[in-house]
């Protein structure tokens, strides 16, 4: 089986981004079609922050996934068996995962990110690990004002 690359960290499922992505990741590696390179920090990284945000095992949203879920589904799924955050407490955390590598204790682990990929020339372009992801993916990353 091809692999292939799970939706963009800006995608959005209930206003959450990255909520998406991780869903594609369970489904493409059940599937035999997500990257080796993926496998490492599947269930952890950003996929790990998101289910602690939401309350919930990583394993028990990926079983709800892998038994049909829609991903609005499995985020109400989420709710119901962790916690239902606020529109703020939403904002708050994309805010976060929109800006992380940028100016915080991410960053050397970006850099060295941009110098595995010889992007290193990109070092002042790539700001966030979001738009590494989308770049290493092939796609451009958002322009924000």
């Amino acid at each position: 089986m091809s692999t292939k690359f799970p939706r963009s960290c800006y995608d959005k499922t209930g206003g959450l981004v990255y909520f998406p992505r991780m869903l594609d990741k369970i489904r493409l590696h059940a599937a035999s079609a997500l990257g080796k390179d993926y496998l490492e920090n599947l269930g952890g990284g950003f996929d790990a922050r998101c289910c602690s945000f939401l309350g919930v095992k990583y394993d028990d949203l990926k079983k709800q996934v892998l038994a049909g879920a829609s991903d609005e589904a499995a985020l109400q799924w989420c709710f119901e068996h962790g916690r239902m955050p606020s529109t703020d407490e939403i904002t708050e955390l994309n805010e976060f995962l929109l800006r992380r590598g940028w100016r915080d204790t991410a960053t050397p682990r970006l850099h060295m990110r941009l110098k595995e990929a010889k992007l290193e020339h990109r070092i002042g372009e790539i700001l966030t690990m979001f738009d590494f992801i989308e770049v290493d993916e092939g796609r451009t990353p958002p322009k924000f004002p």
